[in-house]
């Protein structure tokens, strides 16, 4: 009997341990809690759920999980625990952001070329309070499986990932990294063969047909996973009509407003500029909204990437530090070029939150990501917090605002019993913040401690550690 208990004993500590995350030294460097047993006391709590801010609130977090949250005054705090005084600070669910990339624009003279940012950007978007993320297409799949894998295993810095496969998307830009297909023939093979390297959703591109996006829709849902797209050739009501399960940035690259629109062309400019025209409470929106939520299709809103120069931030959310030089130096030319000569940006960029907004209202999921391209001023992690403040900003309670950025993607990466709010027996996906948000939304940027599954991680040394290095790694 003792000889059971001893190898019963033995058995169960063998178990726990073996299943306790191990972090390579690399990673070490960066974590500041690593207890069984942390709370956090007196905080400020916005959950995740669209609740009221909760003040004095007592968070309690038991190895990989929330164990309780409850007032201050009535919550008893256990024995041994590494607690963290929270007078001042702010709590919310750690971010699950949906638009993500690994990588960032490098142009050559007039070539538009983009490269892969293995080191930078994980660090980045953890630092930035991003716990989970899905890359929306990515240019090197298999670096990014990698990638996820080697965190997962506690060997490289970054958040839990969700991988995207190569863009769909047949030739029309000449951007060298993107994949073109020849024709409707490939889609399912492509979608087949990614989906058994593990990738779980897949991006058609904007110069696709509504026969590719059939396809691509009937192969991916057939291995129970998700397309989502950034369109142009194929409207959003065509794109929802046929069952694409997510729309990228908002309403920014919807073609349904252009007049006559020809079948399955992509005319970006003619597109842009029916933004541009379209009034705000068009019965054509109307009408779109309606559609979209009747279909389920979520839209991803990536606000940062299309936000405008004039009296805006070089960098939005002042990732400029960030930077390789060379980068910096270009991304300022380009920023004073544009200066006070973009204002059909700006009234596209508020028209289209306006229309999320109502959309959001209406009862449609509203999504966030950052899409860390275009003109380079988006950057990884600094974007992620500068979306919270546009939203907020635009006119959503700071409460939805949070929502949309951690159970809104929770939800929809079907992951919402683990993450994506603070409750008891979810995940210990959490940011503490130096400040209150309900002061000034942008104490968003003076994150503190970002806690993934229960270990917590130096924000401000993980955006130290990449300075000067966006653009290189």
């Amino acid at each position: 009997m003792k000889k059971y208990l001893l190898f019963f004993s033995f058995f169960v500590l063998s178990f726990y341990y073996g299943n306790a995350q191990e972090f390579t030294p690399e990673v070490k460097k960066f974590i500041v809690i690593n207890d069984s047993l942390v709370v956090i006391k007196n905080v400020t709590v916005i959950d995740g759920t669209g609740a009221s801010i909760k003040k004095n609130q007592t968070v309690v977090i038991n190895n990989d999980k929330i164990q309780n949250i409850d007032n201050s005054s009535s919550i008893k705090i256990p024995a041994n625990a590494n607690v963290i005084d929270g007078t001042g600070k702010t709590l919310i669910p750690g971010l699950v952001m949906l638009h993500e990339h690994m990588f960032y624009p490098q142009p050559f003279e007039n070539w538009f070329s983009v490269g892969q940012m293995t080191f930078t950007f994980p660090r980045l978007y953890l630092a930035g309070g991003v716990t989970s993320m899905r890359t929306a297409g990515s240019i090197q799949p298999q670096t990014d499986l990698n990638v996820k894998k080697w965190i997962s295993e506690g060997k490289m810095t970054g958040p839990k990932m969700h991988i995207t496969g190569p863009f769909i998307e047949r030739e029309g830009y000449q951007i060298p990294e993107l994949g073109f297909i020849d024709g409707t023939s490939e889609i399912a093979k492509l979608v087949n063969y990614w989906a058994d390297k593990g990738v779980t959703s897949f991006k058609v591109y904007n110069h696709i047909t509504r026969e590719d996006l059939k396809i691509c829709v009937e192969a991916a849902h057939k291995r129970g996973l998700i397309v989502t797209g950034h369109l142009c050739s194929v409207t959003y009501e065509e794109a929802s009509d046929i069952g694409i399960d997510n729309l990228e940035h908002g309403f920014m690259a919807s073609s349904d407003f252009i007049e006559d629109k020809e079948l399955d062309m992509c005319d970006p400019f003619e597109a842009r500029k029916a933004i541009t025209t379209t009034p705000e409470k068009d019965a054509k929106v109307a009408a779109l909204i309606k559609k979209l939520i009747k279909n389920k299709t979520v839209l991803t809103t990536t606000p940062v990437v299309f936000e405008p120069y004039t009296n805006h931030e070089m960098v939005p959310g002042g990732g400029q530090e960030a930077l390789a030089p060379h980068v910096k130096e270009r991304i300022k030319k380009g920023y004073q070029r544009r200066v006070n000569k973009d204002s059909a940006t700006t009234v596209r960029f508020r028209k289209n939150l306006k229309w999320l907004k109502r959309f959001n209202q209406e009862g449609g999921l509203l999504v966030a990501g950052t899409d860390p391209t275009g003109a380079g001023r988006t950057v990884a992690g600094y974007a992620n917090q500068r979306t919270i403040e546009i939203l907020v900003e635009a006119g959503f309670g700071l409460s939805e605002a949070i929502k949309i950025c951690t159970l809104n993607g929770a939800t929809f990466l079907k992951e919402s019993e683990k993450t994506g709010t603070i409750e008891p027996g979810k995940l210990a996906d959490l940011v503490l913040i130096d400040g209150n948000l309900d002061e000034d939304i942008k104490n968003i940027r003076k994150m503190e401690i970002v806690f993934k599954e229960g270990v917590g991680f130096d924000s401000k040394k993980l955006f130290e550690s990449v300075k000067g290095k966006v653009g290189l790694k």
